[in-house]
């Protein structure tokens, strides 16, 4: 009877919508699979996700020169754009494995399996994995998806009884059920949160700020200048610049945080916990923070009131000694608890500054995205060298012994803040009207403060511009200078004179490998 009923039931061929369908039964196969692994991941540690781990793992890769171009082109989407762009390749990738499985089953549900060992290799070997586990998310969401993939895929190669065609209407039915359900699933677990997550907020939310023992002082009268458009001499939180290589920003329990001192010159190896730090002296400064990725004229530089204790306290009272007093150890290493490492020299850090361990930023507990719960802040140099954030450990070495993780990839050890001047108003490209327009931004130069601002209207001759009082020679400083201003089109400079005396130099530079340089300007058309 069964050859009987063969020989009447056509031979079943694909055709080109079959084809189609099993395209997208491949990225219904690879949606529901990342949602399933992005629900276990919330249960384990959301970095461990596929995507966040292979798209560190792609960063860590990726030659300086073009992250560079990434933050210039995208700014603080970077990371956005990154994710986006292995999405697509992944969805790329799925449509033809879906092709793929029409004509070799088990070949294309293989593919999608190696697809969640590399995820899950990628998550045990980031430098912030310290646990098994972190496979685990990868690892159950290829499971999901190949056991998917090949159900879809039999519903296309079985035909539906006395035909030719395939049963669609059945794959239909199990991809949008498939679809619907890690949806959901995927929902639920973004309004349940993750455990880790939910007590990392509880932490901070709790989080009670000390009140200063050494308050900084209040900002100058005059230090806030009143024209529109200029930058505010203290940067919101919500506006302050964030350049760092986490996908997902580290929510870290403060109740379980620990910071580990140790390395060479350490005395005896010390563990602070939060409680710890916020019970000794502590001291508030106004500093500004600048990006080394930061351009001539561009926005990743900004200024705040941070709540901290002071780093070299610390470094002391552990026996260490900065190398001017025959220390051993020059290179302060911090790590973060995203395996990010920052080197920086001890010799700064304990000179005199005010180098900090943060945990206030603007009156509140640090946001997630800067650092919660502690950074730190040493004025005067770019932030890849001082301002480690979610900072869990110290090491003492040298520079000879340990590169950071940014030198090897073509960036100097040691970096100090450059003299900067930006034109904050008129914008680039504006219009403003003919008569008295006002030109003004801010200028830095930390550590070393600003003593002087000069713009120049095309080739014409170097103007003294106004500057605005000075809070602390590690803050910026705003200027401003009235124009007389005639219609026609315009190129307005601007440099800075330092505290040394020294003034920025008229040629500009690249970022790498230790910071840009040179004159800002601008073009507008006088109307």
């Amino acid at each position: 009877m069964n050859a009987t009923r063969a020989a009447r039931e056509p031979e079943y061929t694909p055709t080109r919508t079959d084809r189609l369908l099993a395209a997208a039964g491949g990225l219904v196969a690879a949606y529901v699979s990342l949602a399933v692994a992005d629900l276990v991941a919330s249960r384990v540690r959301p970095e461990a996700a596929p995507v966040p781990a292979v798209g560190g793992a792609v960063v860590d890769r990726t030659p300086a020169a073009l992250k560079d171009w990434a933050i210039r082109t995208f700014g603080e989407s970077d990371k956005a754009v990154l994710q986006l762009g292995i999405l697509v390749l992944l969805g790329l990738l799925a449509a033809a494995i879906g092709v793929l499985a029409l004509r070799h089953r088990a070949l294309g549900a293989a593919a999608v399996g190696a697809f969640g060992l590399l995820g899950a290799l990628a998550a045990v070997t980031r430098p912030d994995s310290d646990s098994a586990l972190d496979a685990v998310p990868s690892l159950v969401g290829a499971v999901v998806g190949v056991v998917l993939l090949y159900v879809l895929t039999g519903r296309l190669l079985t035909p539906r009884p006395g035909t030719a065609r395939a049963d669609r209407r059945g794959f239909l039915i199990v991809a949008a059920s498939a679809g619907l359900a890690a949806t959901g699933a995927a929902a639920l677990g973004r309004a349940v949160g993750s455990p880790v997550e939910t007590n990392a907020s509880a932490s901070r939310a709790a989080l009670r700020l000390p009140r200063p023992a050494s308050p900084a002082p209040p900002v100058p009268a005059g230090a806030q200048l009143r024209v529109p458009g200029i930058s505010p001499f203290l940067t919101p939180n919500r506006d302050f610049y964030r350049v760092d290589t986490a996908l997902v920003v580290p929510k870290v329990d403060a109740d379980r945080w620990r910071l580990r001192l140790h390395g060479s010159g350490v005395r005896e190896e010390r563990t602070f916990t939060l409680r710890e730090l916020t019970a000794r002296r502590v001291v508030e400064r106004d500093i500004t923070l600048a990006c080394v990725s930061n351009e001539v004229g561009g926005p990743y530089v900004g200024n705040a009131r941070w709540l901290g204790v002071h780093l070299a306290d610390l470094l002391r009272e552990a026996g260490v000694r900065p190398p001017s007093e025959g220390g051993t150890a020059d290179q302060l290493v911090a790590r973060s608890v995203d395996g990010m490492t920052i080197g920086t020299p001890v010799e700064e850090v304990m000179d005199g500054r005010d180098a900090l361990l943060a945990f206030g930023m603007n009156g509140e507990p640090l946001p997630f995205t800067h650092g919660f719960p502690v950074r730190m802040i040493v004025p005067g140099l770019y932030g890849y060298v001082s301002a480690c954030k979610w900072i869990e450990s110290i090491e003492l070495t040298t520079f000879d012994a340990y590169d950071a993780y940014w030198v090897p990839r073509g960036w100097a050890a040691e970096a100090p803040v450059k003299t900067q001047s930006r034109i904050d108003t008129p914008r680039p490209l504006g219009r403003p009207a003919a008569g008295t327009v006002m030109i003004a931004g801010v200028a830095w130069a930390q550590h070393r403060g600003i003593a002087r601002v000069e713009v120049r209207v095309d080739d014409g001759p170097w103007r003294d511009a106004r500057l605005a009082a000075e809070d602390s020679r590690d803050t910026w400083r705003q200027w401003a200078y009235p124009w007389e201003a005639a219609p026609g089109r315009y190129t307005l400079t601007v440099r800075a004179t330092d505290g040394t005396g020294a003034t920025q130099p008229e040629q500009r530079t690249d970022t790498m490998p230790d910071g840009a340089q040179g004159w800002h300007s601008v073009v507008v058309t006088v109307e």
